[in-house]
């Protein structure tokens, strides 16, 4: 058996190792962005949402707080227009 042969084989295959591990760890830090990023863009979506639905809830809790059990009723105020409402459709 050639000695320097099996030699290069191993070293090629420990480089052609080394390379494979370190495409996956660069592929894995690449999806490990794309999903924080994408997780940060719904949170910041999320706390839009959540504040507009306070203000709204504030807001009827304040018209709440006018209308007495004597008082005639005006209509309840409206939601916000950006508030999105789908889930309780």
């Amino acid at each position: 058996m050639d000695f320097s042969g099996l030699a290069a084989a191993g070293v090629a295959l420990i480089v052609g190792l080394l390379g494979w591990t370190q495409s996956r760890a660069t592929n894995r830090r690449s999806d490990f962005a794309a999903i924080t990023d994408r997780l940060d863009k719904e949170v910041q979506e999320e706390r839009v949402q959540r504040r507009l639905l306070t203000r709204a809830y504030l807001d009827l809790w304040g018209w709440a707080r006018r209308v007495g059990p004597d008082t005639p009723a005006g209509p309840a105020p409206d939601p916000p227009v950006d508030l999105d409402l789908t889930p309780w459709h």
